[in-house]
């Protein structure tokens, strides 16, 4: 490769190598907190539906939109970025001095606020992603998103897990904040367009007090309500069985070693490669059949969980589950998120895909309490029947609205 050759190579993988540190960065104590801490709260006897009621500590990726106006109009991203990456490395220094317990207050505390350092760094990452990507680079972009923060929760969720089953919480939270350092890296080059400029799309500027129901304007958009339905439709019954499978592994026998290694390295692993198979069969094929295709796979995987809460298959089904779920799941995810892509106006695009990224956090933390509801009601075995037939209903509910009716025009476009 000539000089020139290179400096071209460099200059366009350069938006992709950002994105992949910044969705890497927000995966990364979310994995923790998300497959971790579940395992080390039931290990200590919590309830189904106590653990499950913790999602209310994602309410900031819930709500991430009442603020999206704000960080989408003002002030530049690249100092957004550095404040928000700053403050989650300095927040994990802090936690490194503490003593904490599985079940303090203090913990669950800062489980909130790095939601809210890593879901407002969301809606700039997201901004960035629609602005710099043209619409046949967002499958790609796309697979690397869900790709990179599967790779972000491989080390939250699994290695981060094995730090602390070998050691205790002030050297798993240096090596958090190591690892956010890292990413880091790649925004001291982000050189972005100023706004307004003629490479950027220009925008209004907009009064504090417009900037307060700014987010309602956008939801009012013509289809916006109805995408956020169908994505709602489309996620629920995944999200049911999804929050289950954790305390599931640790009630079938398994120690938190194994299921460190199984979810949080070879399940977020398997990710990766459906994250690549993903934004590939995006990039190929029509949005529908991406959908189509990749959300019905997911509910026929989720009847391995079915088969294995009945008994059969042992440990070995369990591995076969964990691997199928996080190719296909994976796959699913991507053909979603691209959709939602596909929907935002790049004049708008922070706020836009928030809104409906919004939807995706509510669907999973309403599907996450249906989820240990009705575990502790009825058990694994019904639970994950009904999850696995609402997963299949939504994915057809889905794509049979936008086959008949396209929310609007930037969506028809990509359906066709």
């Amino acid at each position: 490769m000539t000089a020139p050759q290179a400096e071209l190579f460099s200059r366009r993988a350069r938006p992709y190598t950002l994105l992949g540190a910044l969705y890497a960065a927000q995966g990364l104590p979310f994995g923790f907190f998300t497959l971790a801490l579940p395992v080390l709260l039931r290990e200590a006897g919590w309830s189904l539906t106590s653990i499950a009621f913790l999602q209310v500590l994602a309410l900031p990726w819930a709500l991430k939109f009442l603020w999206a106006p704000l960080v989408d109009r003002h002030g530049s991203r690249r100092g957004w970025l550095l404040l928000l990456q700053g403050a989650a490395c300095l927040l994990a220094l802090v936690l490194a001095m503490l003593e904490l317990q599985t079940a303090s207050w203090l913990l669950f505390a800062v489980v909130f606020a790095f939601n809210f350092i890593a879901a407002t760094q969301d809606v700039v990452t997201d901004g960035l992603a629609v602005r710099l990507l043209d619409a046949r680079a967002r499958g790609l972009a796309n697979g690397l998103q869900v790709g990179a923060y599967r790779l972000g929760m491989i080390l939250g969720g699994g290695l981060l897990l094995w730090v602390f089953a070998r050691s205790n919480w002030s050297v798993m939270f240096l090596c958090m904040a190591a690892l956010l350092s890292l990413t880091v890296l790649p925004v001291l080059r982000l050189r972005e367009p100023l706004r307004g400029s003629g490479t950027e799309l220009p925008t209004e500027r907009w009064a504090p007090r417009q900037l307060l129901l700014a987010w309602w304007q956008r939801a009012m958009q013509p289809g916006m309500l109805t995408l956020a339905a169908l994505i709602f439709a489309y996620r629920f019954g995944d999200q049911l069985v999804s929050s289950l499978i954790n305390p599931f592994l640790l009630d079938r026998g398994l120690d938190k070693e194994t299921i460190a290694l199984m979810k949080g390295a070879v399940g977020s692993g398997a990710s990766l490669l459906g994250a690549a198979l993903g934004g590939w069969l995006a990039f190929k094929v029509r949005r529908r059949h991406a959908l189509l295709l990749s959300g019905l796979a997911q509910a026929a995987c989720f009847g391995l969980y079915i088969a294995s809460a009945h008994g059969l298959g042992g440990t070995l089904l369990l591995w076969v589950a964990t691997v199928s779920e996080g190719v296909i799941g994976t796959m699913a995810s991507v053909a979603l998120f691209t959709l939602m892509m596909d929907a935002s106006d790049p004049q708008h695009a922070g706020t836009d895909y928030t809104l409906l990224a919004s939807v995706v956090v509510l669907v999973g933390s309403l599907g996450g309490i249906a989820g240990g509801v009705l575990g502790d009601a009825l058990g694994y075995g019904p639970t994950f029947v009904i999850g696995t037939v609402l997963a299949a209903v939504g994915c057809l509910v889905l794509v049979g609205w936008l086959d008949r009716h396209p929310t609007h025009a930037r969506v028809a476009q990509a359906w066709a």
